[in-house]
This record gives C-alpha cells, structure tokens and sequence, in this order.
C-alpha cells in the first residue's frame, strides 16, 4: 500500500491475516475475538494508520460517537489549568476509542440544560461528560430522566433527586484525604499552629478540602475552640488569599498554612514574603505556577480521572465483557513537596 493512500479494513484483514469481519469484531465487539488475534489486529491498524470511517460507523449504529462537554467560564487562569488537564486527557483517550468531545459554552446550570435540548435535537450527541457538580444539581435529574447516558467528574452531593439518578456513575478525587496529607506533612515537619485558608460556605468541594484540615488537626489534640482562629473562609483568588493570610498572622500566629487552591496559596506566599522566618504554604491542585513557584501543592490525578470517567461511559454505551466496574470512583491525590515546605523556626 502507498504511503499516500488511506488505510482500509480490507488492508487491515490482510495485513493481520484475518477475515474483514474479525477486524469489524475487534473494532465493535472485541469480547467475540480471541486475545492473541484481538492484539494482532491492533497492530495491524497501528502499522497501517487506520482510522475507521464515521459516517459509515453511523449508519451502522445509529450512533454518533461524539460526547458533549461544557466549558465553565473563566475565572481564574491558575486553577483554570486543572479542568483544561482533565479535559486534555479525556478528549485524548476519547480518540483513541474512536469518539469525539463536542464542547460547548453555558453561564449557569440552567443555560447548560438548554444546551443539552438542543444538542440532542441537532447534534445526535451520544452522551455528555458533567464537571463541577454540588448540591442540588438539576443536571444530573434533568438527564436521568430522559435516560441520556452520563458521567460525572464530581459526586453527587446530596440524596434529594431518588436513587435511579443518584446512582449514576461518577469519579471524584478525595479532597479531604489531600489536605489531611498536607497537615501530616507540615506535622511532620514540626509545625503545630497550621491555619486553612479555605472557600466560604456553599462550595461542597471546598467543604471536603475543609474536612481533611479539620479532621488532622483534631487527631493531634486540637479543641473545636482551639480550630477557629485558625481558620479563614475567602473567595479564590492570590488577593484574597494575601489578605487572610495577613489576617491570620496578626489573629492566630500561624508556623504554615494550608490553602484551598493555589490561587489562594500563591496569594499566601505574597503575605509572609520578607519575614525573617516565613510560615510554610502548601497549595492545593499543583497547577504550572505551583511547579515555576516552588509551592507544595496537592496533585490531583487527573489523567486517571479521565480514563476512568470515560471507561464508565463507554461501558454503558457499548458494553463489554468481563465484571462490572464499580460506578462510583473515589481516586486519592497525592502531595508534591516543593521549596515552601519549610520547617518552623527553632
């Protein structure tokens, strides 16, 4: 075959010594094809560069193979980088499954369901990948109940909408489980007075990063009483982030502080620049600055995120053999120790 010329399943059958339809099989129904023939195909269509034809695909399966996902508004272009990692690497593994990622604006909730009407009226959409998800969230109910398939970056967060829609499949990271491992670390660096820096009420993400704070410094002896003066609840951003910080320097006399994000970790690190023995900062998400910064962040597992998210939608829309997978997925994070992990002064 030349170069030049698009790969066919015809070149892909003689090319792995197999039939037409054993390539259509592993394509479409890989569970009908033994292993060893399901690993040779694919190499035949790795060597060959074939890509399947969609609009045949189509017609075939009165499926569309594109899923739909909104992006938010921007806020802020620091922690921004955490939800355009996600949506890298799910669009990346989308591909390599032969889908595509239709993307798509909405200011709100509301806006984002009238999206979802249209889209499945004009665009023949297959299923769409939620983020951000929280109380009350009409989303998830909307498309439940019009059994469009679904998955969720994010849990629910509460049980008001019936099982049949809080049931569905969604991968999440523990946010409680990564600020209780900044604590530890900053314990076991020697500190004590650690302050959170967190989001005010009614963030449920922020509500879980809260807890692993909470639950740390209560493990190692701290009074309900004792937690409150440590604590500040801004919105995200370096300025709110440099003005509790300050705050919480002249109230409570904090050795670190542990921060939400690392918007409000970098505005941390501007309010205890040029002290003689700067409190330690740890941030949360370990976005690009973290790293050009030297801020010890919480690291998401985004890529894993994706790859799961997608696994549990690709399992409801093609199936498959073999167990099946837990719907709800609740992935740990993990510290990455910079230069602000700094001891308390002796």
């Amino acid at each position: 075959m030349e170069a030049s010329s698009r790969a066919t399943l015809e070149h892909v059958a003689r090319r792995a010594q197999v039939s037409r339809q054993t390539v259509s099989n592993v394509l479409n129904a890989p569970h009908l094809v033994r292993p060893d023939t399901t690993e040779r195909v694919r190499a035949a269509i790795e060597e060959l560069g074939y890509r399947p034809s969609t609009a045949a695909r189509q017609l075939r399966t009165g499926r569309s193979h594109v899923l739909g996902l909104r992006i938010e508004p921007v806020r802020d272009g620091i922690n921004g980088a955490v939800l355009d990692r996600f949506l890298h690497a799910l669009t990346e593994r989308a591909q390599s499954h032969g889908y595509r990622v239709m993307l798509f604006t909405a200011p709100d909730d509301e806006r984002e369901i009238q999206q979802y009407d249209e889209l499945l009226e004009t665009a023949d959409l297959d299923a769409f990948v939620l983020t951000s998800t929280h109380h009350g969230d009409r989303r998830t109910q909307w498309l439940g109940e019009r059994d469009v398939p679904f998955v969720t970056f994010g849990r629910p967060w509460d049980a008001v909408q019936g099982p049949a829609v809080d049931d569905h499949p969604w991968v999440d990271v523990d946010g409680a489980a990564g600020t209780r491992a900044a604590v530890e670390h900053l314990q076991q660096l020697g500190h004590h007075r650690i302050a959170l820096i967190g989001w005010p009420d009614g963030s449920d993400v922020g509500a879980d990063r809260r807890r692993g704070w909470h639950d740390a410094l209560r493990r190692a002896g701290w009074a309900e009483d004792g937690l409150a003066p440590l604590e500040a609840a801004v919105p995200d951003g370096v300025a709110s982030g440099e003005h509790a910080a300050r705050l919480l320097l002249e109230q409570a006399e904090p050795t670190a502080f542990v921060c939400a994000s690392d918007s409000l970790a970098l505005g941390a690190l501007a309010a205890v620049r040029g002290l003689a023995a700067p409190p330690a900062v740890v941030g949360f998400d370990d976005t690009p600055v973290a790293t050009a910064l030297g801020l010890t962040s919480v690291a998401q597992p985004l890529a894993e995120a994706a790859d799961r998210a997608l696994g549990l939608l690709l399992r409801r829309l093609d199936g498959g053999a073999g167990p099946v997978p837990d719907p709800h997925v609740l992935l740990t994070p993990h510290l990455v120790v910079r230069a602000s992990s700094t001891p308390p002064p002796a």
